[in-house]
């Protein structure tokens, strides 16, 4: 019997092993967000240097419960990010006896990339992108009309605009995987990328015009880098392809 037929069990038994898998995804989440939230301040505070960076000294709340659900909304995403790779592997545990060997071979590598690749993309947005967009919509403050114009950035909404760069960033660099991906199942073929370049040029444009403020130094530094992992992306198909021409025309799955 192969890999897939000595994996093979009743619904049942199916629906008992996603329910285990879900609940050992929802104790990670609830051990992190318990530990997220003790050192939630912390978190924070470290969410909030670039707005220190940029020159602002103060932020402030106008509603008395607005503080601590940002500590609740800070501590949830820092969960998430700390669980993901339990997550990650118990969804990979349900998922991969169902895979032949090959594929669980073929499909591992994207699994480990992706959190490499969000990582590397928000990072980028919190160290070149936030400060970036800082120094440009803090510019606005100043004497207008006799009038003195200030920044009072909220903890909530600078909480929402850094939260939208590092997870817009951290997104937007799973472009290779989400390509290779769907060049694998057979969606897509690399011929119809490099068809589609100019389009993706244009669409990588567009995602940053909306995931960042308008200025165009933000939204370069959204584009371009999307611009060179689409090209990645082609490079890595590329070597997939080669890898797949030099086996077997049909492969049979493992014993």
């Amino acid at each position: 019997m192969n890999d897939i037929d000595d994996s093979r069990a009743p619904l049942l038994d199916h629906l008992i092993e996603l329910r285990r898998r879900l609940l050992w995804s929802v104790a990670a989440l609830a051990v992190a967000f318990g530990v997220c939230f003790y050192f939630a301040r912390p978190i924070f505070a470290f969410l909030v240097q670039p707005l220190v960076r940029a020159g602002q000294g103060k932020i402030i709340y106008t509603q008395i419960f607005e503080a601590f659900f940002v500590e609740i909304k800070v501590a949830f995403f820092a969960a998430l990010m700390l669980a993901f790779p339990v997550i990650a592997n118990q969804l990979w545990q349900f998922v991969a006896p169902g895979l032949y060997r090959n594929e669980r071979r073929a499909l591992l590598p994207f699994l480990l990339a992706t959190p490499v690749l969000f990582l590397a993309g928000a990072s980028l947005a919190y160290y070149v992108a936030v400060p970036v967009a800082l120094h440009f919509l803090l510019g606005f403050q100043g004497n207008l009309g006799g009038i003195q114009q200030e920044a009072l950035p909220a903890v909530g909404n600078y909480l929402a605009f850094i939260m939208q760069f590092l997870f817009g960033f951290g997104i937007a660099f799973l472009l290779p995987v989400l390509l290779m991906l769907l060049e694998r199942a057979g969606i897509v073929t690399r011929q119809q990328l490099v068809g589609a370049r100019r389009y993706a040029i244009v669409g990588a444009f567009a995602v940053a015009a909306v995931l960042t403020p308008p200025d165009i130094g933000s939204q370069l530094l959204l584009a371009i880098p999307l611009v060179f992992l689409y090209e990645l992306a082609l490079i890595g198909i590329w070597f997939t392809e080669r890898r797949r021409a030099a086996q077997p025309a049909s492969p049979q799955p493992d014993a």
